[in-house]
């Protein structure tokens, strides 16, 4: 099987000093997030699947791209376990993503798809033990989960960004791909993502968190909630019908979710029919849910479901810039090695 890639240069570095702990004030209380070390070609990077069954043809494919861009791939052993619609049982999945984080000689851990199941892993992970092993760790969708938890308890900087059974099965474009390896490689100082639209105009800058908006707003009242006092939030979500959308902003909204945070971009909001109906519906009910809020709001970047699906690191800070409906983040995501 050949595979052919091809990596674009970039424009919108910014160049900043590097440091291997980012620290953010929010709300009088410090927060420190660990960057994982840069990936380099010939690393060992992990697949893990820790939510919904795996299909060995998407995986196969999507780590041959993986294998292409010079890394050691190596898959979980029980990655195509089934268990209903799980890959595995709990414990089987839970063990393996630690045993990833645990093994000196990974340096990132990519999740091979979504769907289902990462939200009940969490309670079987020891993230003490993950801090102390700090990795990059890929993926989005379910895997929100696990991201928030990442940041959150584990105090790690990790990447909301395509999955290997899926995205890079399916096949990224070019640009999606090579943004992913700058910036794990660490040639990536800083890089913007063009808005489609301004909702609320204004600037703010805090630590960039947030992810599935449907799975963000299952983690409220658990001890997984996110602490979004002062951060820039991302939202995104698919297969949703517009008053579902609108139900869970207003449920975030009536939490007192929304005010706390100092602004919101969103990624991609595939609707489940993906009619232009739903679309329109959806970005109303988006711009109602979020007007009177203190920051900016911005919608449309290429992140997430139904999108190029540019990987964003979160736990990092970064700015929103209403004018020019912009997500700035200013700063390399990976430590050098």
């Amino acid at each position: 099987m050949e595979v052919r890639i091809v990596f674009p240069s970039w424009s919108c570095l910014v160049k900043l000093p590097r440091r291997d702990v980012l620290v953010f004030s929010a709300m009088n209380a410090e927060m420190a997030r660990t960057r994982p070390g840069a990936l380099r070609r010939g690393d060992v990077v992990a697949v893990v699947a820790p939510a919904a069954a795996v299909e060995r043809q998407y995986l196969e494919r999507g780590v041959a791209i993986l294998t292409a861009l010079g890394f050691r791939v190596r898959v979980s052993k029980r990655a195509l376990e089934r268990d209903r619609i799980l890959a595995g049982s709990d414990r089987v999945r839970a063990g393996e993503l630690q045993g990833f984080f645990a093994d000196p000689e990974v340096r990132a851990i990519f999740v091979a798809r979504g769907g289902y199941g990462c939200g009940r892993l969490l309670p079987l992970l020891d993230f003490n033990m993950i801090a102390r092993n700090p990795k990059i760790f890929v993926g989005f969708s379910d895997a929100s989960f696990i991201l928030g938890a990442l940041v959150k308890l584990g105090g790690l900087v990790c990447f909301h960004g395509p999955m290997v059974a899926m995205d890079f099965a399916r096949g990224l474009s070019e640009a999606s791909l090579g943004h992913l390896r700058a910036l794990l490689s660490g040639e990536l100082d800083g890089f913007e993502l063009e808005a489609r639209e301004t909702l609320h105009s204004g600037s703010a800058e805090g630590e960039l968190v947030g992810g599935c908006l449907s799975v963000l707003v299952a983690t409220i009242g658990t001890p997984y909630q996110l602490d979004f006092r002062g951060r820039i939030l991302f939202l995104e979500d698919t297969g949703e019908k517009a008053y579902r959308i609108d139900r869970m902003l207003v449920q975030m909204r009536q939490a007192g979710i929304l005010g706390q945070v100092k602004g919101i971009v969103f990624g991609g909001l595939r609707p489940v029919d993906d009619s232009e109906q739903e679309r329109n519906l959806i970005r109303d009910f988006v711009a109602e849910a979020t007007a009177g809020l203190d920051g900016p709001v911005l919608f449309g970047i290429e992140a997430g479901h139904g999108t190029e699906n540019f990987t964003i690191p979160l736990g990092v800070h970064a700015r929103l810039d209403g004018a020019r409906r912009r997500l700035v983040v200013a700063q390399a995501a990976v430590s050098p090695r």
